[in-house]
């Protein structure tokens, strides 16, 4: 038990710099096309139980109906238990900042058009998902921190719906949509 405990702040400690030198390092360009054809979503379902919302956003961008992966967020949370999204937690953490889940392996598999951080929290293994994820654009709720996305928007974690629309608003104004 006296292992474990100091095995997971360490993991934690080592998660923490591999955090930090990846947000040092300038991010590399992912070369693809301008407009929105595939979307990752990270959601903190701590905070915001409704996550399966953002499938909303297929019909709001005419994607294709597998264009979206979600991969929510839960601090604790039973693995039998039936979720409608794929799931993480602080137990997935591994050494120098691994996430080990395959779920999110294989979220991680892929580029994205854009990357939506949906969580006001600051939290390790959230962003570590986040620094981690191929995007060309990464887009995050106001407290975050601007050196993991490209566009803020300052709304609240409750209100999905205010979010859809400036997110639709500034994807125009970008030429994404």
């Amino acid at each position: 038990m006296f292992i474990r405990g100091l095995q997971d702040k360490f993991k934690v400690k080592s998660g923490l710099r591999y955090l930090k030198e990846e947000m040092e390092k300038p991010s590399l360009p992912i070369d693809r096309e301008k407009g929105i054809t595939s979307v990752g979503c990270i959601v903190d379902v701590d905070n915001f139980q409704k996550a399966e919302l953002f499938y909303e956003l297929i019909e709001e961008f005419s994607l294709r109906p597998n264009a979206i992966k979600i991969v929510g967020y839960k601090r604790e949370y039973d693995k039998n238990s039936p979720y409608s999204i794929q799931m993480f937690s602080d137990k997935d953490l591994g050494w120098k900042g691994q996430i080990e889940n395959g779920y999110v392996l294989e979220f991680l598999g892929r580029e994205y058009d854009m990357l939506i951080n949906y969580y006001e929290e600051d939290n390790l293994m959230m962003k570590l998902l986040s620094v981690k994820t191929q995007a060309r654009l990464k887009v995050g709720l106001g407290p975050q921190d601007q050196k993991i996305n490209d566009l803020i928007l300052n709304t609240p974690l409750k209100d999905f719906k205010l979010f859809k629309t400036e997110l639709k608003k500034y994807l125009k104004v970008l030429n994404e949509i």
